[in-house]
């Protein structure tokens, strides 16, 4: 399973004009489980964000968002990838970039999702199943929120 990204990232030159800083295919391919490849294309480690900050967002190691932080990560999951019910810290924007994937919640439910669809993820309980015959590609934006609070009990992150 191959991940071949390219990311444009902007930036100014010591005159104040616009640049491009980076117009690349993403290396930084990890992956944390069979069937799974990511590569983070930019991260910050606190919001708002400081736009003259140096180096490179996209080297960051960003297992889990910062606390006041950000990631835009895209992920392919491959047909059968391994289970991994979790919950992050944060609010997820997703893009189903190709292919489609199934998204399971804790209760069981299942939602179908499909190129062009959006998901906003608030920090629940879920996993990403793909039952297809070609991998789906997801961009996500990851951002750092507040722990849900449900009946007065904080829920935390798992897997």
């Amino acid at each position: 399973m191959s991940l071949s990204i390219r990311r444009v990232v902007t930036d100014h030159d010591a005159e104040s004009r616009s640049i491009v800083r980076y117009d690349e295919i993403t290396t930084n391919i990890v992956s944390r489980r069979p069937g799974h490849a990511s590569t983070v294309i930019w991260s910050h480690a606190r919001t708002p964000v400081d736009n003259t900050e140096s180096g490179d967002g996209g080297l960051r190691d960003v297992a889990e968002c910062a606390a006041d932080g950000a990631i835009f990560r895209v992920v392919q999951y491959g047909p059968g990838v391994a289970p991994r019910m979790h919950r992050t810290m944060t609010v997820d924007y997703a893009v189903v970039m190709s292919g489609e994937i199934d998204m399971v919640l804790d209760d069981g439910k299942v939602v179908q999702l499909r190129q062009g669809d959006c998901l906003v993820q608030r920090g629940t309980v879920h996993d990403w199943v793909n039952r297809g015959t070609v991998p789906c590609v997801i961009a996500f934006v990851l951002i750092a929120a507040e722990p849900v609070k449900v009946a007065g009990k904080t829920l935390g992150a798992i897997g």
